[in-house]
């Protein structure tokens, strides 16, 4: 009877005594710093007014290949998505349930760019080029509806383009 009580005050002191060596350490001592040139290439942040998109241009006719190659697989040759991944075209935000899209939902064309250009393909993130980043995210939104596939569209181009639903969000980010 008195043993399961010892072996819990054995246990507690044996936690504390190792809870005490890890807080003594300075660092965890996991992994190493990163140079300034590692930083960079995560370091990808773009407003919503465009501020920080990179060089390059594209179309949507230069676009559907390489979705069509990258993109098709999981989300359907016209965007319509498929089991477990979404669609990227079409869609309401005032549908039961709703039906929230790349046309539908997404208030910037900035935020589409930073997306793709971080998380796809999801297999090989960030392996596109900011070329092709354009040139898919011009071929999206011409599945939209939004650009003819001729549109250039560049970091000046792109944040001209005002989405569906550009008014559906309250930015609070600048409240105090």
């Amino acid at each position: 009877m008195f043993m399961p009580k010892r072996r819990v005050l054995i246990a507690l002191a044996f936690g504390s005594l190792f809870s005490a060596t890890l807080a003594a350490q300075e660092t965890p001592h996991l992994g190493k710093a990163i140079s300034e040139e590692q930083l960079q290439g995560w370091d990808l942040i773009i407003s919503p007014d465009g501020e920080g998109l990179p060089s390059g241009n594209g179309t949507a006719a230069q676009g559907k290949e390489i979705y069509e190659q990258q993109c098709a697989a999981c989300h359907g040759l016209e965007g319509q998505g498929g089991a477990g991944v979404p669609g990227l075209v079409g869609g309401s935000t005032k549908s039961r349930p709703a039906l929230l899209t790349v046309g539908s939902y997404w208030p910037y064309t900035s935020t589409l760019y930073d997306y793709v250009r971080r998380a796809m393909p999801p297999t090989a993130p960030k392996s596109l080029s900011d070329t092709q980043v354009y040139q898919i995210v011009a071929y999206i939104l011409h599945l939209n509806g939004l650009v003819d596939e001729d549109v250039v569209l560049d970091s000046v181009s792109l944040p001209r383009i005002e989405m569906p639903n550009h008014a559906g969000f309250i930015d609070r980010s600048q409240v105090q």
